[in-house]
């Protein structure tokens, strides 16, 4: 006779599996709606989408792209979470990030690639990490909430950003030509991440961050610092009993959280832009925690999480070029599909949190 209650657990294990892309069918359910208000038709606009995203070569390569950041910042908040802590600062982070990539690369440019590109991912990792582990003090030794402290470090590094970008770091050419655009001088080639398709985006970044998230995974899961990282966020007061330093695994989760946001700006200069832009973030620190928690919070589930949130952000491009939508509409459908994911996690956790009091 079957086990009635591992039937029952494995039934809800199936179900929380589930919930995030139940959210994601709902919110394309709305925007369909919304597209029908707009005289659209829902059938040709996701027809566009998909097509957009998985159509073709360019459009395959593009999606992997936008994975690349998604994936490396989704990392960070895999970390940050699983130690019990909120890290929103992911676009402050990337952001420095690529600042200071952008800066070791152009500063040291006359040393060779196999010095220099190495050297500036770690500049951007280091960076993020610095950005990271404001916050994770502040909370370790003062208990300010790191959900303000990342948020207020994101906005201070856009104000650095344009600070810099308008000032030491713009363009030289920029300031001849008298046309000002708010960004840096072209990068060294020799720091370029090699193209994996020839005449597309398609970068070897893309490739370390798949390595990243299994390299992740191992040390989650596979470590003793991993452990008490895990142990500090399913119970503090718990660890603290056993011996662990609860205030140090916080403000470590934060600051690796940070490190790979770091990272991901230092992929995202080196692979795709080649320059340091005013706005390069794109909001992939944003939308890396969506990755994230579509991936159920586990490293390796944030891979084809990323892979999907970057079709999304490719097919939607495509959408409103078929369809003629507002390009806000694009804007409010992928808010949608944050909304609608982040609640299917929510409930996920009280469902889990319901069953540990039952049994």
């Amino acid at each position: 006779m079957p086990d009635k209650p591992g039937i029952k657990k494995f039934f809800n294990q199936i179900v929380d599996a589930l919930l995030p892309l139940l959210g994601l069918v709902l919110a394309l359910l709305i925007g369909a709606v919304m597209l029908l208000a707009l005289d659209a038709s829902p059938l040709k606009a996701y027809a566009a989408m998909l097509d957009g995203a998985v159509g073709n070569i360019s459009g395959i390569t593009q999606t992997l792209v936008k994975a690349t950041p998604l994936l490396l910042v989704g990392l960070g908040v895999v970390i940050a979470f699983r130690g019990g802590v909120t890290n929103i600062g992911g676009e402050g982070q990337l952001t420095v990030g690529a600042l200071a990539t952008t800066a070791v690369a152009i500063g040291f440019g006359a040393l060779p690639g196999w010095i220099l590109l190495p050297a500036s991912l770690l500049a951007g990792t280091l960076a993020g990490a610095a950005w990271g582990g404001v916050p994770g003090v502040l909370k370790s030794r003062f208990g300010v909430n790191e959900i303000l402290g990342t948020v207020m470090m994101n906005a201070i590094a856009l104000q650095l950003s344009n600070f810099l970008l308008r000032g030491v770091m713009i363009d030289p050419a920029e300031i001849e030509r008298g046309t000002q655009i708010a960004q840096s001088a072209l990068l060294p080639e020799q720091t370029w991440l090699a193209r994996l398709v020839p005449r597309t985006l398609l970068h070897s970044g893309a490739i370390l961050a798949v390595v990243m998230a299994v390299l992740v995974y191992i040390f989650l899961w596979r470590t003793t610092i991993g452990y008490r990282i895990r142990a500090v966020g399913l119970n503090p007061d718990a660890s603290r009993y056993a011996g662990i330093r609860v205030p140090f695994y916080q403000a470590l989760s934060l600051i690796l959280g940070g490190a790979f946001a770091g990272l991901a700006g230092a992929v995202e200069v080196l692979g795709v832009q080649h320059r340091m832009l005013e706005g390069l973030s794109g909001g992939y620190g944003f939308s890396g925690i969506v990755a994230a928690l579509f991936g159920k919070l586990h490293p390796l589930g944030a891979i084809p999480a990323s892979v999907l949130f970057g079709g999304l952000l490719v097919g939607g491009n495509k959408m409103q070029r078929v369809v003629q939508v507002p390009s806000s509409l694009i804007d409010a459908m992928l808010g949608l599909v944050v909304l609608f994911v982040v609640s299917a996690d929510i409930w996920s956790r009280r469902r889990a949190r319901r069953r540990e009091i039952n049994e």
